[in-house]
């Protein structure tokens, strides 16, 4: 089976033309299947809210969720709000975090977005990965 190479569309005129929109249905056709082989499945990180559901998953990058959720206890503990998070001490952080490995960019990574959310969101991590995202694009400009 051949599959048509659509040609470069610099002006994104095709993506206004809906094809954005097929992207989210394939997503939802994916997430239907997955939700249907695996009805059980859960998120294998431990945390009581989303602001620690976002750092464990900052944390969780190139480590294992064991190895993650030995690190979370301590560092939630000491953490509680995105601005506390934003204003820790960087040496303090990444010692706490250092068994999950490249703790130094995770340490930053952490700060960064908590400072964000701290700031453009009043300390509540937003509800859309978009609005999440849509700051720090704004910032980058």
């Amino acid at each position: 089976m051949t599959r048509k190479v659509s040609p470069p569309d610099p002006g994104g005129v095709a993506r206004r033309a809906g094809v954005v929109r097929s992207g989210y249905l394939r997503a939802e056709r994916i997430m239907s299947r997955l939700e249907a082989a695996y009805p059980d499945a859960k998120c294998a990180l431990h945390f009581s809210n989303p602001l620690q559901l976002l750092v464990a998953t900052i944390l969780s990058a190139q480590s294992t969720d064991k190895m993650v959720n030995t690190v979370t206890p301590a560092l939630f503990k000491k953490y509680r709000t995105a601005e506390q998070f934003a204003h820790a001490d960087t040496a303090e952080l990444e010692s706490i975090i250092r068994p999950t490995g490249f703790f130094r960019n995770k340490a930053r990574h952490i700060k960064e977005a908590c400072r964000i959310i701290a700031e453009k969101h009043r300390g509540k991590v937003p509800k859309t990965m978009e609005e999440l995202l849509e700051r720090r694009r704004q910032e980058n400009r």
